[in-house]
């Protein structure tokens, strides 16, 4: 009976030791932001310091009027103090801490220090700031209608083609889950699709999503995204509604190579066209020969006009024409045409007489 006591009270022992630890990691979970203090003026700084972020990431601190924690910033960064924020870049384990110069936001107070990332996956976190001497005014009220609320995350559908690939706009389609947390239904709500180009402010669309969507229900939704003609490099596309920024995907689109190979050819096939074109008019200006040449050619002249004349040899002596010794100036192929054997006598055949001398 002791040994059924004591098996209880040991899983309810472990219990009470487990439940800070998991109450700990929960509340781990996310991106978080700390002040060094809650209260600045202008010209002052603050430490701000963050944890649960994303290892070795860029993040922008800036310092946004008309905006709370609860609801974010509701005018965008239009609403902060862009002139004056600061970059910081997570460690390692997904930390930080830089210190923050106060200034006064374009828009009136409750403001807040807006810690969100540049690059890759969106993230954003908010610490309460009050900045001494700035107007203070209550935020507007929340719309008492359907409200829609991103429930997946966002990813861009499609692929590039072969036009592409020579330089048409290159495509997707944006495609996400958003849901109704409002009280109230929303019909044909308007989309504002922005894409931007590295550090340049996005470009935003206007694109309405035909439907209804009741309160407490979601539906997924598909937009179109196009960009200019030639597009290429490292692009974000951003998804806007009621004036907030629900959530932004990036994009690589690769470089139009076709383009470049167009190029390579016209600089080859043009000027090789322009030689062939000059020289069948440098042929055709070109004088003709006549008396039977060939045409575009002249006379042909004589094999004797090709023998250079000799010098030191007096007028009306015969000049040989080989040097070879075992040619002689009447058995030279020059003079004597169509003889191809070797020399030989040509004076005429007599016989030898024998001279006897008799005795004196």
């Amino acid at each position: 009976m002791s040994g059924r006591v004591r098996i209880p009270a040991l899983v309810a022992v472990l219990a009470l030791l487990l439940l800070p630890l998991a109450g700990t990691a929960t509340a781990a979970d996310g991106p978080t932001v700390e002040l060094s203090d809650s209260q600045a003026g202008t010209g002052g700084s603050v430490t701000v310091s963050g944890s649960g972020w994303r290892p070795h990431t860029l993040l922008m601190m800036l310092i946004c009027g008309r905006a709370t924690p609860s609801r974010g910033v509701i005018g965008g960064t239009n609403s902060c103090a862009n002139g004056d924020g600061r970059a910081v870049t997570t460690d390692a384990k997904g930390g930080f801490g830089k210190k923050l110069p106060v200034a006064e936001p374009p828009v009136p107070c409750p403001c807040v220090v807006h810690v969100a990332t540049v690059t890759g996956a969106k993230a954003d976190a908010d610490a309460v700031l009050q900045v001494a001497g700035h107007a203070v005014e209550p935020l507007p009220a929340e719309p008492s209608g359907g409200r829609l609320s991103i429930l997946t995350d966002t990813r861009l559908e499609g692929s590039s083609g072969l036009l592409t690939w020579f330089g048409a706009p290159p495509s997707r389609t944006l495609v996400l889950t958003v849901g109704n947390v409002g009280s109230s239904a929303v019909k044909n709500p308007v989309f504002q699709v922005g894409t931007s180009h590295g550090v340049f402010a996005p470009q935003w669309d206007e694109q309405q999503w035909r439907g209804t969507l009741g309160p407490g229900k979601k539906a997924r939704i598909r937009l179109p995204v196009e960009l200019a003609a030639g597009a290429h490099g490292d692009y974000t596309v951003s998804l806007k509604y009621g004036g907030k920024v629900l959530a932004e995907q990036p994009w690589g689109v690769g470089r139009p190579w076709g383009v470049t190979l167009f190029w390579i050819l016209v600089c080859l096939v043009v000027p090789a066209a322009v030689f062939r074109v000059g020289m069948a008019v440098v042929d055709r200006v070109r004088p003709r020969g006549t008396g039977g040449a060939a045409r575009g050619r002249g006379p042909r002249p004589s094999r004797s006009a090709w023998r250079l004349p000799r010098f030191g040899t007096p007028d009306g002596a015969p000049t040989p024409s080989s040097t070879l010794p075992w040619f002689t100036p009447d058995s030279d192929p020059g003079t004597a045409a169509g003889r191809l054997s070797a020399p030989h006598d040509d004076s005429p055949t007599s016989p030898t007489t024998p001279t006897t001398k008799g005795p004196t």
